[in-house]
Order: structure tokens, then C-alpha cells, then sequence
């Protein structure tokens, strides 16, 4: 004994139009999916091509030695690893207490008035200026106001001055919404204690937002890690260790863009492995400021 099921006429179209939203939910998913997964394919590629290229010559010497001469094999990139450390660490020296300052004026002071907030808006059109200028651009600033008048030369002090031009908004972003993030209650509870405008400023609200600022900082640090165009207008490159802020000094994505282009065999490996190591630290810093960033949002 079978039984059917009738549907009423007037509900018929509503279960087509049920089943045609459906199967388009269903293809608009498969379509995203495809989307997020083709977006990630490069980030995957170059990982896994400069894994492959730059793994085989990972050893405790690429670390501790100088690179070979032309043509022979061995060495390693320690100089131009010391050299990156020290120019990113004289560029963050030098952008973040600007950064961060002028982040609380943009945050804390220009709502004192009309020609406060005028100001405020200009500013904030510069930032947005200066993060759109490339790389190149601020290694020739540096290299017209610094190397050519011979107030450093090419040195390690030429470099942080260009890398500190290109981590500036960077910082002056992240810190400045690390700011308004911090509850207004906060303030007016420091005010109300009796505590002084500037007091409040920078011992309550700027502690607070340190996690948002320091994710800033890390940002900023990973972008300056990687940058070539500036520091070959600037830090130059050299294959002794450093000796002096004022001299010469090398560094990794420099080396890499020498060591490339040679003919070399041994120098082309080496200049993968750079490329691996480069690569390793941007992902580093990146997944250390999501970390900080969640922690931020946990509290």
C-alpha cells in the first residue's frame, strides 16, 4: 500500500524558489571557497619554492660566517644578519617615539578645537600620503639628505633614517586606533581621581593600548625587514662584519639581491637560503602580532 503526498498549487512556487536559493548557496560557497583558496596558492608557492631552493644549505656556519668569495662554496650571511638587526632596531629607535606621539595628539588633543581638529585632518592626510610613497623614494631622500651632503655617508645610520621614514605610519596608524580602542570611562576615572590631563595620557590610557601599539611596532619591523630599495641607497653592502654605524654594512635582502644575480653557483644558493630565512622572519612577525592582537581582545 503506497501513499502520495499532494502539494498544494499555491505552495509549489515556494518550494522552487526554496530549492533555487539553495543550489545558489551552494555554488556562491564552492565559488568563495575556490576564491580563498586560489588567494592562497602564492603565499603557499613562494614558501614552498624558497623552502626547496634554500633548505639544503641551512647549517649552524650560516649563521656564524662571512659569505665566500666569488666562486666558492661554503660561508654564510652572519655580517648581513647583524647588519639587518641593527638597521631595523635604528629605524624602530628612531620612528617609534614619533610615531607614538604624534599618534596621542592625533588621539588625545585634536578635539580641543576647530583649528586643532583642521590640523589633526591634515596629518592624517600626510600619513596616508607618506604610506603610499615606495620604498625607492624614501632610500633617494635619504640618500640626497644624509649620503651625498656627507652628514653619514653610507652607513648603518643612513639606513635606519630611511627605514624609520617607511615604519613611521606604520606606527602612527596602529597606535592612534590603539588609542580610541581605550573606553573614554577610563579617562574621565584618572580625571576624576584628580590625576592631571598629561598624567592620564601616559600612564593610563598609552599602557593600555601597548598591545595595539606594539603589534604596530611589530608591523612596522617586518615591512622594514624585507625592504631593499632603501638600504641600497643608503647601507650599501659589505662583506666584513660591522664595525661602526657610520660605515658601510650588509644586510640580508641587499645580499640577496647581490648574490642573485651572480653567476655563481655557491652565492645563488646562498642567496636562497637568505630568501628562506627572510620569508621565515616576516611570517614570524606576523603570526606574533595576530597573537598579540588576540590577546588584546581576550582582556
Amino acid at each position: 500500500m503506497t501513499t502520495t503526498t499532494t502539494v498544494h498549487p499555491q505552495v509549489q512556487p515556494l518550494l522552487k524558489r526554496l530549492q533555487f536559493r539553495t543550489l545558489f548557496g551552494w555554488v556562491m560557497t564552492g565559488l568563495v571557497s575556490l576564491c580563498a583558496l586560489l588567494t592562497l596558492m602564492p603565499l603557499f608557492a613562494v614558501l614552498g619554492f624558497v623552502l626547496v631552493r634554500g633548505i639544503s644549505r641551512f647549517s649552524l656556519d650560516l649563521f656564524t660566517k662571512l659569505p665566500p668569495p666569488p666562486g666558492l662554496s661554503g660561508g654564510g650571511f652572519g655580517n648581513a644578519l647583524i647588519g639587518t638587526l641593527i638597521v631595523v632596531l635604528l629605524g624602530t629607535l628612531i620612528s617609534v617615539p614619533f610615531g607614538v606621539l604624534t599618534a596621542v595628539y592625533l588621539s588625545e588633543f585634536s578635539n580641543a578645537d576647530a583649528r586643532q581638529k583642521e590640523i589633526a585632518r591634515w596629518v592624517r592626510f600626510g600619513i596616508n600620503v607618506l604610506a603610499g610613497v615606495p620604498s625607492i623614494i624614501a632610500g633617494v631622500f635619504a640618500y640626497g639628505l644624509l649620503v651625498t651632503t656627507g652628514i653619514f655617508g653610507y652607513s648603518a645610520m643612513a639606513a635606519g633614517v630611511a627605514l624609520a621614514v617607511l615604519m613611521l605610519p606604520t606606527v602612527i596608524r596602529t597606535a592612534d586606533e590603539a588609542l580610541k580602542i581605550v573606553p573614554q570611562d577610563v579617562r574621565w576615572a584618572s580625571v576624576g581621581l584628580g590625576a592631571s590631563n598629561y598624567y592620564t595620557i601616559f600612564r593610563v590610557v598609552l599602557p593600555a593600548a601597548l598591545p595595539g601599539i606594539l603589534t604596530g611596532v611589530i608591523l612596522a619591523m617586518a615591512r622594514a625587514v624585507g625592504d631593499t630599495a632603501a638600504l641600497i641607497f643608503t647601507a650599501l653592502f659589505s662583506t666584513f662584519w660591522p664595525r661602526s654605524l657610520l660605515e658601510p654594512i650588509a644586510t640580508l635582502s641587499v645580499l640577496v639581491y647581490n648574490f642573485a644575480t651572480v653567476p655563481y653557483k655557491p652565492q645563488q644558493e646562498l642567496a636562497w637560503a637568505a630568501s628562506f630565512f627572510l620569508v621565515m622572519l616576516i611570517l614570524i612577525a606576523s603570526v606574533a602580532s595576530r597573537l598579540v592582537i588576540r590577546r588584546q581582545v581576550k582582556r
